[in-house]
């Protein structure tokens, strides 16, 4: 039955229309080769696929539903996602979003209406979900809603942001985790018993554990690359630090110089700009950057930073920290490092405030304790005749036309909710300016509150 169903959206999994395959090709790359057929094979994820977990319990009760995979590279995204394919014997659709459009998604629904037909439940995949637009993200929604297929999406970006809510509201976002060394070393047994090249040595293992940094299909593409040369070259020995560094190269030796650990090292940048350490910062800057880490991760935190640590004490901090990244896009390395470099700098000798941050954490676990109330009827939107015949809007004193541009006394919270104060300036910056205005605008409205009605 399968076979009458047309092939023709592009994937790098399987065959789009086709079940994944439990034979790989001898000469298949080892990730590929070692990839589970089975939901016991699969390495990580516990806290998913553990007993009593949400995927353990869906493989087992048989019942698919659609979600997102968020998780980094080479943690089993795209694994899990033909295994559901296989346990839940679904006619299976592959779309590379990096690759694919509109059309390829009208494909999938017509495969699936086929598939339908004959009886067949169908998971559509889609790699790399983040890179459709909104528009192309939507042409999903009438067919998960009417459960003419499962969907699955998979994503290395926060699908809060790059994922639209329609389709969110539609699937469960289940986060995958790196995987942790004990898998790594897992793997790296299973690879070495697979490919019958001499082991590791202690040191090389933990070299080669450190570099993938939690990502399985690094791990097995290097280790393969050194186990090449080791069976070329006939050898028994143990492979050692030397063979490891020939095979990937300089990137390596620089990698984990040091034996430092990548997160702890970005810790300590973090750490030295908050600490207004402008020369300590620029040290673990250059250390990351000798150790091979993309520069544009590293402008990717210091944006965070700009906005964690500085705020609104200086709110040009997140601009230059903006204008850097930019720059470094528009340069590359070496020479777009330095805008990078300048950054870090001004970061770190900027007036500091987290009090943005604090309000922004404070007020999202008062929203999420508190419950949703109804919006006012003076603050609500007022397009139609009859939204202003229900009242919306009513009452509303437009800002500009009082007196200094406030609204002096007008409340803008849920009524019975009282007005808590989530943002608490600090005596830093800019800041020092904004609390002075804050109290200057909270007199004004207590005053007015304490002026008898009309």
């Amino acid at each position: 039955m399968q076979d009458s169903l047309p092939l023709s959206l592009d994937s790098d999994l399987t065959p789009s229309g086709a079940a994944p395959t439990t034979a790989t090709a001898p000469d298949a790359p080892l990730a590929e080769r070692l990839r589970p057929r089975h939901l016991d094979e699969v390495i990580g994820q516990a806290h998913l696929l553990g007993d009593g977990k949400p995927l353990r319990v869906a493989f087992e009760s048989g019942q698919p539903h659609s979600m997102i995979l968020w998780g980094p590279p080479g943690v089993g995204k795209t694994t899990l996602a033909r295994l559901m394919a296989d346990a839940f014997d679904s006619h299976f659709i592959a779309i590379s979003a990096v690759l694919g459009g509109v059309k390829d998604i009208r494909d999938a629904v017509e495969q699936a209406q086929g598939a339908r037909a004959a009886g067949r439940r169908t998971i559509v995949f889609v790699d790399e979900v983040h890179r459709f637009n909104k528009a192309q993200q939507d042409a999903f929604l009438p067919h998960v809603e009417s459960g003419l297929f499962t969907f699955i999406g998979a994503t290395t970006e926060n699908p809060s942001f790059e994922v639209n809510s329609a389709l969110l509201s539609r699937a469960t976002v289940h986060v995958l985790q790196p995987l942790t060394e004990d898998d790594l070393q897992t793997l790296l047994q299973r690879g070495q018993a697979l490919l019958g090249c001499p082991p590791l040595t202690d040191a090389a293992r933990q070299r080669l554990i450190a570099y993938a940094d939690g990502d399985a299909r690094r791990l097995l593409n290097t280790f393969e690359n050194v186990a090449r040369i080791a069976l070329r070259a006939r050898r028994t020995e143990p492979i050692d630090e030397a063979l490891l560094e020939r095979a990937v190269g300089e990137q390596l030796r620089r990698y984990d110089k040091g034996g430092e650990q990548f997160y702890d090292s970005i810790s300590a940048l973090h750490k030295s700009v908050r600490g207004s350490a402008p020369d300590a910062a620029l040290y673990w800057f250059a250390r990351m950057l000798d150790g091979g880490v993309d520069p544009r991760y590293l402008s990717r935190r210091l944006v965070r930073m700009a906005t964690e640590d500085i705020g609104l004490a200086d709110p040009r901090a997140l601009r230059l920290s903006l204008d850097a990244a930019e720059t470094y896009e528009r340069l590359g390395s070496p020479e777009g490092e330095l805008a990078l470099a300048e950054a870090v700098v001004y970061l770190a000798v900027t007036p500091k405030s987290n009090a943005v941050y604090a309000a922004y954490k404070a007020a999202r676990a008062f929203v999420k304790q508190d419950g949703t109330r109804p919006v006012p009827l003076h603050l609500r939107n007022a397009p139609t005749k009859l939204m202003k015949e229900l009242d919306y809007g009513r009452g509303y004193r437009y800002a500009h036309d009082e007196s200094g541009g406030f609204a002096a006394g007008e409340c803008y919270f849920p009524e019975g909710m009282g007005e808590p104060r989530f943002y608490e300036p600090v005596e830093r910056g800019l800041e020092i300016r904004i609390g002075d205005k804050l109290r200057e605008l909270r007199k004004l409205n207590d005053a007015a509150r304490d002026e008898p009605a009309d």
